[in-house]
């Protein structure tokens, strides 16, 4: 079990995983990989000239140190790629990242208006690009550099969304209990107020779920209860 796991609610469940493209790695290893070579180079010129002594030991010293740190730097961007995970679920879009310090930061997939894709040539061949996360603002919330596959990303994020806003609209259209005539005196409680507290049950099962939020169920409580 992942990081990103241990963070899900109850009965919230991943839809979708993604990471960055392999390429981003690479990209940020540029450095370290010409400190590598760096210090092969020096390596291979103390050896060709054949340095002895004090001359020796500082210029191949000095090769060893420049490779190490360069492989050490190498490692960190792998594991801070690998440690990486972006996640869509039932009720949001999740990121997660850090190798050994963890943080986390996450959108509600109600508050998302849209996203924002960017793709150049090199990107659609390779199947990688940047996705800015909107508000029913257009203000970007969040934005997932060179995410690896990041079409279908986009696709599933907006699948989720909409099946969470049909989930919403279907507790709106619940009928309503047909109003039944009113009891004479001493008749019995009418069948209307048994659909009332079936709807109720049904409303806190969505809550429960998190398919309808606590106000929303709060708010259809109080109307059906008013028709009692």
């Amino acid at each position: 079990m992942s990081y990103a796991d241990t963070l899900m609610a109850k009965d919230e469940q991943i839809l979708y995983r993604g990471r960055q493209h392999w390429l981003a790695p690479v990209s940020d290893s540029l450095r370290p990989i010409v400190l590598v070579l760096a210090g092969l180079v020096v390596m291979f010129v103390v050896a060709s000239l054949k340095w002895t002594g004090t001359a020796w030991q500082i210029g191949f010293g000095l090769g060893a140190l420049l490779l190490v740190i360069g492989l050490i730097w190498i490692g960190i961007v792998y594991l801070t790629w690998r440690s990486e995970e972006y996640l869509i679920t039932t009720r949001r879009v999740l990121k997660v990242e850090g190798v050994l310090d963890k943080k986390s930061g996450d959108s509600s997939l109600d508050k998302i208006n849209d996203a924002v894709l960017k793709q150049g040539l090199l990107a659609r061949m390779l199947h990688y690009g940047d996705l800015e996360i909107l508000t029913a603002n257009d203000d970007a919330i969040d934005r997932y550099e060179m995410l690896a596959h990041v079409v279908d990303f986009k696709k599933a994020m907006l699948n989720a969304k909409n099946q969470l806003e049909d989930g919403y609209r279907g507790v709106s259209s619940t009928p309503a209990a047909p109003a039944s005539a009113a009891p004479s005196a001493g008749a019995a409680r009418p069948s209307g107020s048994d659909d009332v507290t079936a709807t109720l049950a049904k409303l806190a099962d969505l809550r429960d779920k998190g398919a309808i939020t606590p106000a929303d169920y709060e708010a259809k409580k109080a109307e059906l209860l008013g028709r009692l």
